[in-house]
């Protein structure tokens, strides 16, 4: 009898990934990869504290962005500061301007009808966070980075989300430090942050 307390995650083969085609760091071509990463010919769900530890295994992460522009076309983002009660013990105490986190079998619903992903992303953001403006959200990238010991087992699939007022607070208790933050003075100093908010910073707005 499965222990109803194990977290159980999706996960898509990373051999799948290598297919459609590896890189590491950011990709913009969503498109060749989003819809057969998320066909449920590949996915499973499988115990999170497993698949932590496995490389043959890509967990898929949404990773939302909250960005405002001010009346002066001046960009801000939503940036935090990690807690260290956070699941993610490698991330503790690391700058990040993504919310998001781990789909589970929770998310695709007792009869399975709903979109896994998508539940999961809007659970993930409303545990987090309070979002007090409208925005629109869209789907820009991912993530890959085989370069440490976290990236190597996560894969992130980036959505930037512009709020009409950077209103945007914390609903979990370890998302500390929070403020909308220029973007330059971001990119001028991105010590402290963790890899994935460092390859978005610089992919996103690093050239503008």
């Amino acid at each position: 009898m499965e222990d109803v307390t194990t977290e159980r995650v999706l996960v898509v083969p990373t051999d799948l990934f290598h297919r459609l085609g590896h890189f590491q760091g950011f990709s913009p071509d969503v498109d060749r990869y989003l819809d057969e990463l998320l066909s449920s010919e590949h996915t499973s769900y499988r115990p999170r504290a497993e698949v932590e530890q496995d490389p043959g295994f890509k967990q898929l992460i949404p990773y939302v962005i909250f960005r405002h522009t001010d009346s002066d076309g001046r960009q801000t983002v939503f940036r935090y500061t990690r807690g260290t009660g956070q699941g993610e013990g490698r991330l503790h105490s690391k700058q990040s301007v993504g919310i998001g986190g781990h789909i589970s079998t929770l998310d695709a619903g007792a009869d399975g009808s709903g979109n896994p992903y998508t539940e999961g992303m809007r659970r993930e953001v409303e545990e987090e966070v309070i979002v007090d403006t409208p925005y629109t959200s869209r789907c820009v990238g991912m993530i890959n980075d085989d370069e440490t010991e976290v990236g190597s087992v996560h894969l992130g699939v980036v959505h930037l989300a512009d709020v009409e007022r950077p209103a945007v607070r914390p609903r979990e208790s370890e998302i500390l430090e929070s403020r909308f933050v220029p973007i330059e003075d971001m990119l001028a100093d991105l010590d402290g942050f963790e890899t994935w908010s460092k390859i978005c910073l610089e992919a996103l707005f690093g050239g503008e």
